[in-house]
């Protein structure tokens, strides 16, 4: 079975942990109600601030600038306000249909958590209705 941690680690170099902090994690999951997987942790312990390959931002729920909490909690508002219904998506675009929901929902136990974003639009997304870990990416509407 492939390391895709140590992997990423491999590319990304020694990890400097700058904002490493377990309490702040604690204090991040108790908040949202979920926890983010294992591995988008260490990364972001590792690695944050940093834009990777000038464009994945990390942020981090140890700083004040660039706070991993609230950019959550804001980009959950801001794609909750989408209007699904008048979009025009084909099913192979519609997150409702690819996962089968009646309802797509941002920041809920079953719903799509937003976790890291680029510059040029992808935003990636954990899937908490998941068995095992899922992310979905999202670019231009698709």
């Amino acid at each position: 079975m492939t390391d895709y941690l140590a992997g990423t680690m491999a590319i990304l170099g020694p990890a400097q942990n700058r904002y490493a902090e377990p309490s702040a994690w604690d204090r991040l999951h108790a908040d949202l109600g979920i926890r983010l997987p294992p591995d988008y942790r260490v990364i972001v312990d590792g690695y944050v601030p940093i834009r990777l390959n000038g464009h994945l931002s990390l942020p981090h729920p140890a700083t004040e600038r660039w706070n991993l909490g609230q950019w959550i909690r804001d980009t959950i508002q801001a794609w909750s306000q989408v209007p699904w219904d008048e979009l025009d998506l084909d099913e192979d675009e519609d997150p409702r249909q690819l996962f089968g929901l009646e309802e797509l929902s941002f920041g809920t136990r079953n719903g799509l958590w937003p976790i890291a974003s680029t510059d040029r639009g992808e935003m990636a997304f954990l899937d908490a209705a998941a068995d095992a870990t899922r992310i979905v990416v999202n670019y231009d509407e698709t």
